[in-house]
């Protein structure tokens, strides 16, 4: 399993005083507002002091980042928080980041490939699966599409229709 996850991307300063605009990649923005610390994908801890939103952006600042030079080190960087500071999860949740890699099954039980990525979209969500032969195939993550998710065998269940392979 996962220990830490990206919640969001450094896109560019905002101001000159080291502020930083983030890209969220989190399914809950506000998850922001109750931020402490952070991780870049290097391992660097980021101690955050202020957030602020604007339109689908985080305005994020942190201790230590002052000057626009200083937000310029950290353009274009990731930004993860550990498992444990991770938004809890309702009962039959599961993290993404947990299940890529799972073994792709039919209802008839064939396997049809891995779970390589997935995509945000404006409607819902789609799992990227990749074949033996290389081939790509998208899954729509709706119920009807994803019928079981075993996080510990990392193995997911689908119902395949029609040209979707």
């Amino acid at each position: 399993m996962e220990d830490r996850f990206r919640i969001g991307i450094i896109t560019s300063t905002h101001g000159i005083k080291g502020e930083v605009k983030v890209f969220p990649t989190t399914e809950d923005i506000k998850r922001f507002d109750h931020l402490e610390k952070c991780f870049l994908e290097d391992g660097t801890e980021l101690k955050k002091s202020n957030v602020k939103y604007f339109k689908n952006m985080v305005i994020l600042s942190f201790e230590g980042i002052d000057t626009i030079e200083d937000a310029e080190k950290i353009l274009k960087k990731e930004i993860y928080v550990l498992r444990e500071d991770a938004i809890p999860l309702s009962e039959g949740e599961y993290y993404v980041a947990d299940i890529i890699g799972a073994d792709v099954f039919d209802e008839e039980g064939n396997k049809l490939g891995v779970l390589e990525d997935y995509l945000e979209t404006g409607a819902n969500d789609v799992y990227i699966v990749k074949n033996d032969q290389g081939k790509e195939f998208m899954v729509p993550v709706v119920p009807f599409f994803i019928k079981k998710v075993d996080v510990e065998e990392k193995k997911m269940i689908i119902h395949l229709i029609d040209g979707m392979l």
